[in-house]
C-alpha cells in the first residue's frame, strides 16, 4: 500500500532477496474497455516477479489513482504524483539502491517526466510510449467523459476545476522532458507495426536523450507491446544490466 495525499494506492513489490539491488517501479497506461479501470494493469505483479526473478531487482507493480483497487479519481497530474510517490516509497527500502522506471503506453510518457525533474530517478524505459496524450489533450472534456465511462472517474462534479485538469493533459511533453534525462539511460522499445504510435514519434523520443538512449525496433509487433515475448525479453536484458 503506497499512501498519497489524497489516495492510497494498492501494489505488488516482489522481491529477489539480494541484500541490495536496483528498484523498478513499473508505470501502466490508460485502461481500455468497459470495466478498464477495475481490471487495469492486471498482468504487472506476474511482470514485476519475473523482473525480481531474473534480474535480481526489487519491482513494484502499482495501480495509479482510480485505477484497479487504488482509491481516487483519475487525473495526469494525480498519476504524476502518485508515480513520484511509488518511487519515494521503493527508495526508502534499505534493499534498494536507486529507483528506474518502466512506462507502457502513456505510463512511459509519464514515466519520463516524472523522471525529468527527479533525482532519485536513475533511468527510465518505455514501452510504445507516445510523446504527448496527442488526441486527448486536444479533447479533454472526450477524455473525462472516457474517463468515466471506463471507471477512472467515479466521483459526481469531479474535478474542481475541468480548466485546470485539461491543462495537465496538454503539459505532457515527453520529448522536452526526455532532454533533461542525460546521463541517464532511457530504453525506448517499439514495434514497427504500431497502430496508435506512429515508430517516428519513438524516434524523435530517442533522439531527444541523444547519446544516452537506445531504440529497440521489434519488426512487426503492434502497440500492444507488453505482451510481445521480445519486447519483454529486451526489457528483461535492458533491467540485468543495471548498475
Amino acid at each position: 500500500m503506497i499512501t498519497t495525499e489524497h489516495s492510497r494506492l494498492v501494489g505488488h513489490l516482489a522481491v529477489s532477496g539480494a541484500a541490495t539491488s536496483p528498484g523498478v517501479v513499473l508505470c501502466h497506461g490508460f485502461p481500455t474497455g468497459p470495466r478498464g479501470a477495475i481490471t487495469s494493469a492486471t498482468t504487472f505483479p506476474e511482470l514485476a516477479e519475473r523482473i525480481a526473478r531474473e534480474t535480481g531487482c526489487v519491482a513494484l507493480a502499482f495501480n495509479c489513482r482510480g485505477s484497479g483497487s487504488s482509491e481516487g479519481d483519475f487525473s495526469v497530474g494525480g498519476w504524476l504524483d502518485d508515480i513520484r510517490a511509488a518511487v519515494a516509497h521503493l527508495d526508502a527500502r534499505d534493499d534498494v539502491r536507486g529507483v528506474w522506471l518502466v512506462g507502457v503506453a502513456e505510463g512511459g510518457a509519464l514515466a519520463i517526466t516524472v523522471a525529468a525533474d527527479n533525482d532519485l530517478v536513475r533511468g527510465v524505459a518505455t514501452l510504445a510510449a507516445p510523446p504527448s496524450l496527442g488526441d486527448w489533450a486536444r479533447e479533454t472534456g472526450r477524455l473525462l467523459e472516457y474517463a468515466r465511462r471506463v471507471g477512472m472517474v467515479r466521483t459526481p462534479n469531479f474535478p474542481e476545476s475541468m480548466a485546470e485538469w485539461s491543462r495537465e493533459v496538454a503539459a505532457i511533453d515527453a520529448i522536452t522532458s526526455a532532454r533533461s534525462l542525460p546521463p541517464r539511460p532511457l530504453l525506448v522499445l517499439h514495434g514497427s507495426d504500431d497502430e496508435v504510435v506512429p515508430l517516428a514519434d519513438a524516434r524523435q523520443l530517442a533522439e531527444a536523450a541523444a547519446s544516452a538512449s537506445q531504440l529497440r525496433v521489434v519488426q512487426a509487433a503492434s502497440h500492444e507491446l507488453r505482451h510481445d515475448p521480445r519486447a519483454v525479453a529486451a526489457l528483461i536484458g535492458w533491467l540485468d544490466r543495471l548498475p
